[in-house]
């Protein structure tokens, strides 16, 4: 791989060349954050023309164009302004090698090399394959254009074959997939039309890990939201440092794990790898969120030394799409009172996290995401609401930890990833899931712990016992063993029965049983608990998919 500093020297020499030359932007549409652009498609932002490389949304053109970034700098606009009609920017955006190879017929055009299943193309990069010209429109390798609606192909010299199998595969999912994967399509895109995409957020430990773990082929492409934990909430990141080790940013991979000779910082490649495995789960579907804070660093102070922008700056460097608060403090006390009255004790700096981050990426610009891990009983214990102390069943001493920065603040977040589970063998995850419903309209990721647990001792599995519904024994008000309740089939159940068309699930964590002690006999593992979830909740993508076996580092 090349090293950052070459990297740097290709993207500014393409900068360079880029802007030697004038580029029209008539009927272009200027650059919206809130649109969704498609490879190939085609804007304008501070006087220059750009193209998108693949499916991104609210990422800067100016700030993320280069060879290995989302959008390419097609040079600056030979004269200011451009179209800002919505029109313009769904029909005329698309860039002309996009609509010239969609026209058909006539002579293959020269100067396009044949497709390779071992080239890297990018979102409007061109190649011949069986008589027909295809155009990428996202990030690909190894996907035939004949077979993967990641291309648009056109024939030329007068055959119609290939252009009739793309068109048949982009309605359908690749004869490689399962019927079960091909219903999972159809339904998330119903569900996502109707107002929310399902998610299956997964998070990715770093330690006895590799960067090169990250690889597509180890992650199934049904899982929504990679989030890499954990980043120091007092990281003293710098912006194009590319230091991603332990000592700086938090990150336990091997590659940057400090040992008992010190810290161990990341190569100049190392660094360039790591942030191109990320391109392709990105390019692929999967979104990468960095996770700040976890047990380990919620413990001491580092909390009270959050940096904002030293997050965001880590966040962009990696090309991340958001940044993940897991605030496990687990210092505060809360009053209980009513909810006019109700308090915690760590409420402003948990409040303070929160807002300080969303103003700093929106003063940027920056089009990142942000979710906060929600307590298992994080919304608990408030005097008059059916989650007061008695009313439910009992679980963690800190109940209603979350319940203020969820409630005052809920909008400035993209959804909620609910670690309902280490709560006890009283505990029951609907409850967590309702309790945050109650005060957060967002959508919710009921979380999914695999054995053994870290605390509560309970033991996740896939199937409900017999006589066990997903709307059976709630809110009983008395202390009952709730171990029955805490199955994925109860769960998505409610889930789906009594959530709303955006709420999801979250697993914890991708290799728990890798990093950690395999799950005990009969329990739920990483590829049970997400293949279920991918065929019942249903999610997009290939649900025989499986993650790997990897050893421990």
């Amino acid at each position: 791989m090349k090293s950052l500093w070459r990297i740097s020297a290709i993207a500014a020499a393409y900068c360079l060349s880029a802007n030697a030359f004038a580029a029209n932007c008539t009927g272009l549409a200027q650059w919206n954050s809130s649109t969704a652009y498609t490879g190939g498609m085609q804007v304008t932002h501070n006087c220059a023309a750009y193209r998108a490389a693949w499916w991104t949304q609210g990422r800067d053109p100016e700030m993320h164009s280069g060879p290995e970034k989302e959008w390419r700098s097609l040079g600056q606009c030979d004269s200011c302004g451009g179209s800002s009609s919505s029109s313009s920017s769904s029909s005329g955006s698309t860039s002309s090698s996009s609509s010239s190879s969609s026209s058909g017929g006539g002579a293959c055009p020269s100067g396009i090399p044949m497709w390779d299943a071992n080239t890297v193309y990018w979102g409007g990069d061109q190649a011949l394959n069986n008589n027909s010209v295809c155009t990428a429109r996202w990030w690909t390798r190894g996907e035939n254009p004949a077979q993967a609606d990641v291309w648009n192909c056109s024939t030329c010299s007068g055959s119609s074959s290939s252009s009739s199998s793309t068109s048949s595969s982009s309605s359908s999912t690749s004869s490689s997939s399962s019927s079960s994967s091909s219903s999972s399509s159809s339904s998330s895109s119903s569900s996502s039309s109707s107002g929310g995409q399902r998610r299956y957020v997964t998070y990715a430990s770093t330690w006895n890990t590799s960067i090169y773990d990250l690889d597509v082929n180890n992650i199934p492409n049904y899982i929504t939201n990679v989030n890499l934990s954990f980043v120091r909430p007092n990281t003293a990141y710098q912006r194009g440092s590319y230091a991603f080790d332990q000592q700086v940013s938090g990150f336990e991979f091997v590659e940057g794990a400090t040992g008992f000779g010190g810290p161990n910082p990341f190569t100049a490649e190392e660094s360039q790898d790591l942030i191109n495995a990320i391109a392709a789960l990105e390019a692929r579907g999967t979104e990468v969120w960095i996770s700040v804070g976890g047990w380990s660093y919620s413990q001491g102070s580092q909390w009270q030394g959050f940096s904002a922008p030293r997050v965001v700056d880590l966040a962009l460097d990696l090309g991340a799409s958001g940044i993940d608060i897991d605030w496990e403090a687990s210092g505060s006390q809360c009053n209980k009172q009513d909810a006019a009255n109700f308090s915690c004790t760590d409420d402003p700096e948990i409040e303070n996290i929160l807002v300080t981050l969303y103003n700093e990426i929106n003063r940027r610009g920056a089009g990142l995401g942000i979710s906060i891990a929600g307590w298992s009983t994080g919304a608990y214990y408030v005097k008059g609401t059916p989650f007061e102390e008695g009313k439910v069943q009992w679980g963690s001493p800190f109940g209603g930890t979350m319940y203020n920065v969820v409630k005052r603040h809920g909008d400035k977040l993209d959804f909620v990833n609910l670690m309902s589970y280490d709560g006890g063998n009283y505990y029951d995850p609907r409850e967590g899931f309702a309790a945050y419903r109650a005060i957060y309209n967002g959508p919710i990721n009921m979380g999914m712990e695999i054995a053994p647990e870290g605390s509560g001792g309970a033991v996740l599995t896939v199937n409900a016992p017999p006589g066990i519904q997903w709307d059976t024994g709630f809110l009983t008000g008395s202390n009952n063993e709730a171990s029955d309740y805490y199955n994925i089939e109860t769960m998505l159940g409610y889930v789906k029965n009594a959530g709303q068309p955006g709420d999801g699930f979250m697993l914890w964590q991708l290799w728990k049983q890798r990093v950690h002690l395999p799950a005990p006999a009969g329990a739920a593992t990483e590829n049970s608990a997400g293949q279920y979830v991918c065929r019942n909740l249903p999610l997009a993508g290939d649900c025989n998919q499986t993650i790997p076996s990897l050893p421990k580092l």
